[in-house]
């Protein structure tokens, strides 16, 4: 296995918690080729204790958070185009793969060296080695599709950069058509707790966290021209609680009700 800076090597954390939901939790996510991937995974990682089953289910709920603006976006845009950024190792397109829809896949060359060694790149993703935060990724999909609406999912990537960086990327997709982007963030108190608490839990203190949301219309704002916000809402909103530990829930709960954690989708 290569060895990854700090923010790389958060790229296990979701695939955990997709395994754990598809043992334990399938009213929360049943992901299928993340099981499938469990005997490929380092030892030392899948056997760590190091996680509860609070932060195991938040990384599941973002997945099940993003099948769901995912499957919604197809609805309404039944031509269009899903480009995940800081694609990790994703197994969304395995859970929404509706037969014809295109996919891309951004995340940096040794990652996606990674990735091609666990999940070889399907019929219809396309594998791009290059930063997130630049325009090459959008600019191959406009030469493939000019004209198709294109959702930009970007799951647990925004958190570790500046401010400036984040809207720098959100600006520049303005200019590429029919953009929407969906997106986990936190609010202030929020960040907080996941600088303090979470990533040191998960032995990932050293990865720097900067980016928050305290409101949704404010960042469509800052992004400015004709940005606006399609929605803001609850991590946990839409997660099934049946079955989870009462610590659990009301980890979940007081989460949800100072909206420490949100799914931000704007436009």
């Amino acid at each position: 296995m290569p060895e990854f800076n700090a923010v790389e090597n958060t790229l296990f954390i979701p695939m955990l918690g997709r395994i754990y939901a598809s043992e334990h939790f399938q009213n929360i996510l049943y992901d299928e080729k993340a099981l499938s991937l469990k005997d490929a995974l380092p030892k030392s990682l899948v056997e760590t204790g190091s996680q509860n089953q609070y932060t195991l289910l938040a990384s599941a709920s973002r997945s099940a958070n993003m099948d769901r603006s995912i499957r919604d976006f197809l609805r309404r845009k039944p031509d269009g185009v899903i480009a995940e950024l800081g694609c990790g190792l994703e197994t969304t397109f395995y859970r929404n793969d509706d037969g014809h829809t295109r996919w891309y896949a951004v995340d940096l060359p040794d990652v996606m060296e990674y990735r091609k060694t666990l999940l070889q790149e399907p019929e219809r993703q396309t594998y791009f080695a290059g930063d997130a935060f630049s325009d090459g990724w959008i600019r191959r999909i406009r030469i493939d599709a000019p004209d198709a609406p294109v959702l930009v999912t970007v799951g647990g990537l925004f958190h570790y950069f500046e401010e400036k960086t984040v809207l720098a990327l959100l600006r520049m997709l303005q200019n590429f058509g029919n953009m929407e982007v969906v997106f986990d963030s936190v609010n202030k108190s929020g960040m907080g707790m996941l600088r303090k608490k979470y990533m040191k839990q998960m032995g990932h203190a050293d990865a720097g966290m900067f980016f928050y949301v305290d409101s949704a219309a404010e960042l469509a704002r800052k992004i400015g021209c004709d940005a606006r916000a399609i929605a803001e809402e609850p991590y946990y909103r839409h997660i099934d609680k049946t079955g989870l530990k009462l610590s659990t829930k009301l980890s979940m709960n007081v989460s949800d009700r100072f909206c420490m954690v949100k799914m931000v989708h704007v436009k």
